[in-house]
């Protein structure tokens, strides 16, 4: 018996590390974290990725990592967290898999992602950004996709993950916004990346101190570097395309 699959196509610093995380608090999902870099750091990328210690048993290729979960399926529903960057445009062609999968997108204000970002990797592309990428798979989709904004997430988590449970057909579990100390095993591949994350045990409150913070160190970050600006403009379409299709 084939089970469900559930993937949420994101971008970087989107708190999509923490939404996986309430993903694995449920308890009722094997849980993956972000398979299909390995295609894309260690087969296509022009650069390497920062704090990036690939595991030696991991699937390397597209189609091996695919089909990884569909394996994993057989045995059990699966959730998955990855960058629609990784796998655009080639998932596009691969039909059978895209029907097979549940799709939903997750989504930060790109002042917000972009300044978290820099602070880790200054020197990521805007491609890397991943904004993009993400309308263009919905948009290859046919809208066939949940999409949610991670700044409703903090501001109503409770809410906000019922709505997303009931999208993607799983059980309504509040429990699961609070999660214990222990630490994925599969995050030490990339823990570099999610210290806050890692030292937190649910989703932090967006609060109006937070928002003039952003605010402040996004225009400081493109005062200093203006290519930042170029990119924050050239995903802004995107995002706000993305941005009304959730609230649809």
């Amino acid at each position: 018996m084939s089970h469900a699959i559930i993937a949420l196509w994101s971008h970087p610093r989107s708190m999509s590390t923490a939404f996986e995380r309430i993903m694995r608090a449920r308890g009722d999902l094997e849980c993956l974290h972000e398979p299909f870099m390995y295609d894309y750091y260690i087969n296509r990328s022009k650069r390497e990725m920062p704090h990036f210690d690939a595991m030696d048993n991991h699937p390397r290729s597209y189609e091996g990592i695919r089909d990884m979960i569909l394996a994993k399926a057989e045995a059990g529903p699966v959730f998955f967290k990855d960058m629609s960057y990784y796998v655009m445009p080639h998932i596009m062609q691969d039909e059978a898999f895209l029907r097979r999968v549940t799709h939903s997108f997750l989504v930060r204000n790109p002042k917000a992602s972009l300044t978290s970002y820099a602070k880790l990797d200054p020197e990521f592309t805007s491609e890397e950004l991943g904004i993009e990428a993400q309308w263009q798979q919905l948009s290859g989709l046919s809208g066939r996709g949940v999409v949610i904004q991670s700044e409703r997430v903090q501001v109503d988590p409770q809410g906000e993950m019922r709505r997303y449970w009931q999208a993607v057909g799983l059980a309504d579990k509040p429990e699961a916004l609070e999660w214990g100390d222990e630490k994925p095993a599969d995050w030490q591949q990339v823990a570099g990346w999610h210290q806050d994350v890692l030292s937190s045990k649910g989703v932090k409150p967006l609060t109006a101190e937070k928002l003039r913070e952003i605010d402040d160190g996004f225009e400081k970050l493109v005062e200093s570097q203006p290519r930042f600006k170029a990119m924050f403009e050239q995903h802004l379409p995107a995002y706000e395309k993305l941005v009304a299709q959730s609230e649809r």
